[in-house]
């Protein structure tokens, strides 16, 4: 019994996801409308949504124009629990009527939802009226492929944040295999960056970054020579849409049960070997057969001949917006093209290209944050101040957006007018006393200059424009699968049993599992985690739930507790004793003296990297005391059994950082 819901000022729903128990529960209330789905039913069960939902939204935009609060959470007499929160003009609503959810995931579940609506539709979200437009276009059919597109990610978010501890912790899982991760960087360069740079199909479009996934772990990584870094929430979140696009199916997974079983036993894989021509000349991967069983090795190349094996691909790129610099000028959403192609089910690759006319929305990011910075000036009743030290500099503005609007040649007439009717307010001493005036000028340009980049990279979408040959594709996905062929089963053995607590039971006695993430780069470490019908390292039936719902538990308790400021947190549960532990280190890895962290308030974001970018800014915070050395955060989570007298765990605890602090750093780049 789930529902999530946008809605505008006016108490209009712009978005709105529901499972089918919430659904059906809805449309009981209305007998009129039919119970079957359809294109021609949308707009009468929204009607229905508006109805149902308006007392709600209007009390929620009433308190909030009165009094400038409003709810963040309630539970309604039937016991549903709704949690509420506004960014800017639009209010997001989380309903939860099972009690599987607390407001902490309802929460996390709404800014989940910003964060990938800023990833798709980039700086439009700036303005509420744009932005209203885009999540709910006129055209019945435009807005169910909107709606459905934001459902399916929000249904697959939902899936990994339950089962995969990537997600749990919001963190990039790499699969460990250091040779393997070196030849694939290899290939990732020769037959993908320099491949398709090089050209001329390319249709002016640049490869900056390409990486190869099994399901959610990470494989390899590259960016080319110009590219900015990516950031780690960004690629998480990139993660996630290849997921929504080709999901995992274990039923199509070639895993054998000798290979499950075998790896149980001995803590090893049949783990094929790179010839003399792969390590010298960056050829294929040749295979030993005799450590891959025979149908192993037929399934494998039964899924390289057989079109029907992998997924129907899309040859039309998906536009997002990343966090990227065009030569030293910071864009926080710059439009990349995305292109996803499966592999093998469960194996995908993934290029993220540099678009034409970047340099446009770096441009209208800056204009953007001036308009932005005057308008929350002029809503609090200051002054809009000429001096040369105030931001922006108006003299600096004005120089800036005369030349931008001589530049553009799409919508130049409206930008004009609206920045022509703001010059004559801003700059004449005649209407400067009238602040009303000058704030909606300000609007109208700051509206303008999101319909600028709205036309540029959002009317016209990536498959509208020209992108990379079907050619082209079709030839970097076959090198690629040629090259990995004879790994693909290892592979998507090794995604199940990345690491292993076999091989820490020896040297950490009592010790049940652990989760260590290096913050800095948002990379994480820990066994593997399956409650699978297939053979486990927990075993089947209850146990390995068990130990999976402890630890759930553990990450979201040491959470709430780094929440309000904690940066350790032991307890005893049961008849298991748990741990977590957050800490600095310097660059050569020695501990830094522990700090006072800000305590956030119930409401704030929560904590993750696809939520706001908790720890980007936790580790700016204790940078400012440490301008001269690079800072680095770890954090680690333990779960002991609680026969283990406590001191013993806490030393082991610090003796398993140690050791896990070197592995964290095998390159991948």
């Amino acid at each position: 019994m789930k529902c999530l819901l946008i809605a505008s000022e006016s108490a209009q729903v712009l978005f709105y996801w529901a499972d089918q128990d919430f659904e059906a529960r809805l449309r009981q209330q209305f007998e009129d409308l039919p119970e079957q789905h359809g294109e021609t039913h949308v707009p009468a069960f929204e009607d229905s949504i508006n109805t149902l939902f308006a007392p709600l939204l209007i009390s929620c935009i009433t308190l909030n124009e009165k009094i400038s609060d409003t709810y963040t959470s309630f539970i309604s007499e039937n016991n549903y629990l709704f949690t509420v929160h506004q960014f800017g003009e639009c209010t997001y609503i989380a309903v939860n009527g099972d009690g599987s959810e607390s407001e902490d995931d309802l929460r996390r579940k709404i800014f989940v939802l910003k964060k990938i609506i800023d990833l798709r539709f980039g700086l439009v979200t700036l303005d509420a009226g744009i932005l209203k437009k885009t999540l709910r276009p006129q055209d019945t059919e435009k807005r169910c492929k909107v709606w459905k597109m934001l459902q399916g990610l929000l249904i697959t978010y939902s899936h990994l944040r339950e089962e995969d501890q990537s997600f749990l912790v919001e963190a990039v899982e790499r699969l460990i295999h250091p040779q393997l991760c070196q030849q694939c960087i290899e290939f990732l360069d020769r037959y993908v960056v320099q491949q398709i740079n090089g050209s001329l199909d390319r249709a002016n479009e640049e490869v900056v970054h390409t990486f190869i996934l099994v399901h959610t772990k990470l494989l390899s990584f590259l960016s080319s020579r110009n590219a900015s870094s990516l950031r780690p929430s960004d690629l998480l979140s990139l993660i996630l849409i290849a997921q929504d696009m080709y999901p995992s199916d274990d039923n199509q997974e070639a895993l054998t049960d000798k290979d499950l079983e075998k790896s149980l036993e001995t803590g090893e894989f049949n783990t094929p070997k790179l010839s003399a021509a792969a390590q010298e000349e960056g050829g294929s991967l040749e295979c030993n057969s005799h450590q891959v069983t025979q149908p192993a090795i037929e399934v494998a190349e039964d899924t390289v001949q057989s079109p029907e094996s992998c997924p129907a691909r899309d040859t039309v790129p998906l536009r997002v917006f990343l966090d990227a610099s065009v030569k030293d000028n910071y864009c926080p959403m710059m439009p990349h093209n995305m292109y996803c192609m499966s592999l093998w089910p469960g194996i995908s690759l993934v290029l993220l290209t540099k678009v034409p006319n970047s340099q446009v929305a770096v441009s209208l990011y800056h204009l953007l944050d001036a308009f932005t910075v005057i308008e929350a000036r002029l809503s609090e009743g200051q002054e809009l101040g000429h001096s040369s030290h105030t931001h922006p500099n108006m003299s600096d503005l004005k120089q800036k957006m005369d030349k931008f609007i001589k530049a553009i040649g799409v919508l130049k007439q409206q930008l004009q007018s609206a920045w022509v009717d703001f010059k004559s307010k801003a700059f004449s001493k005649v209407n400067a006393g009238n602040p009303p005036d000058l704030l909606q000028a300000c609007r109208n340009v700051k509206s303008r200059l999101c319909l600028v980049y709205q036309h540029y990279f959002l009317l016209k979408p990536a498959g509208h424009s020209q992108h990379l040959t079907i050619d082209l594709q079709t030839k970097t996905q076959k090198n690629i699968q040629e090259k990995l062929m004879d790994w693909k089963d290892f592979l998507l053995v090794k995604s199940k049993r990345n690491t292993t607590m076999i091989s820490y039971l020896q040297d950490f006695p009592g010790l049940i599992h652990f989760i260590y993430v290096d913050r800095t780069v948002g990379h994480m470490i820990a066994p593997s985690l399956s409650t699978s019908k297939k053979s486990t390292e927990l075993g089947k039936g209850p146990l390995a739930v068990f130990i999976k719902n402890k630890v759930w538990s553990l990450v979201g308790m040491g959470q709430r507790y780094l929440q309000k400021g904690y940066t350790t947190l032991t307890f005893r549960d049961g008849d298991y004793y748990c741990c977590y532990f957050l800490w600095f280190e310097n660059e050569v890895g020695y501990k830094l003296s522990v700090i006072e962290l800000p305590v956030l308030s119930d409401d704030s974001a929560p904590i993750g990297m696809l939520t706001g970018d908790y720890y980007r800014k936790l580790l700016r915070y204790y940078g400012k005391n440490h301008s001269l050395e690079m800072i680095k955060c770890f954090e680690l989570f333990t779960i002991h059994f609680g026969v283990i007298p406590a001191d013993f765990i806490v030393q082991q605890c610090s003796d398993l950082a140690r050791r896990l602090w070197e592995p964290s750093r095998i390159p991948l780049f």
